[in-house]
């Protein structure tokens, strides 16, 4: 979810008003993605490299996490989707903040309509190396590591692979999300900041996903490998 920051240099205004702005498009996204069927749905909230912003700027967004949090918690519960934070590991992390994850993971355990996972304090190279930890600690022998097996000692193993990743504002980097789960996934980068970014810009990507020949590798069946 990129280009909160430009969108309030864009309005001379500082850049929390830009993440303040953010909150209707991440409403309007889950609300979009639940409607079209979507069952896997993660937004990148914080990422182990945003600790390096300006001390005043993560303050503010850890309020305005929590507020976030709260205040949607039971539209969430009431849509039927399930609420999971992928990282949330930094001590940085106020306390309170942490409840509020652990309490609203814990109201929507059971819910079956959707899955949201909020990637928050994450890192794909920082999970990578956390499976391979858990593996030496329990022990495993070097030909017993297959890739099923190291992607069972990740976080929420259960995951599926990502099918397809939306990065707003034009940019065009993996910025250390979900990589072994992005192995294979389509990519769409809409020009639209963040802020401005609404259902019917998210059901466009997800029409252009739907017409992407996925041949992981391969070659589409009806050439039957003739390269002509």
């Amino acid at each position: 979810m990129d280009g909160n920051g430009r969108w309030a240099q864009r309005r001379s205004l500082p850049r929390t008003a830009g993440h303040r702005a953010a909150e209707t498009a991440v409403i309007d996204v889950i609300e979009a993605a639940r409607a079209a069927g979507v069952e896997w749905l993660s937004l990148y909230a914080f990422s182990t490299e945003n600790w390096n912003r300006p001390g005043t700027e993560v303050e503010f967004l850890m309020r305005l996490v929590r507020r976030v949090v709260r205040k949607h918690a039971p539209l969430l519960l009431a849509r039927g989707i399930r609420c999971r934070f992928l990282g949330v590991t930094d001590p940085r992390i106020p306390r309170e903040l942490t409840q509020d994850f652990d309490d609203l993971a814990a109201l929507t355990a059971d819910n079956r309509g959707m899955t949201l996972t909020v990637a928050f304090d994450h890192g794909g190279r920082r999970d990578i190396v956390e499976a391979a930890r858990s593996l030496i600690r329990s022990g495993t022998l070097a030909d017993e590591v297959t890739e099923q097996f190291f992607a069972d000692h990740l976080p929420f193993p259960d995951t599926p692979d990502v099918d397809l990743v939306i990065r707003t504002s034009g940019e065009q980097r993996i910025s250390n999300f979900m990589l072994w789960q992005v192995a294979y996934a389509e990519w769409i980068f809409p020009e639209a900041l963040w802020p401005d970014f609404r259902a019917p810009d998210f059901l466009a990507c997800l029409h252009t996903y739907r017409h992407r020949d996925r041949r992981f590798g391969g070659v589409p069946a009806r050439t039957n490998g003739d390269p002509s």
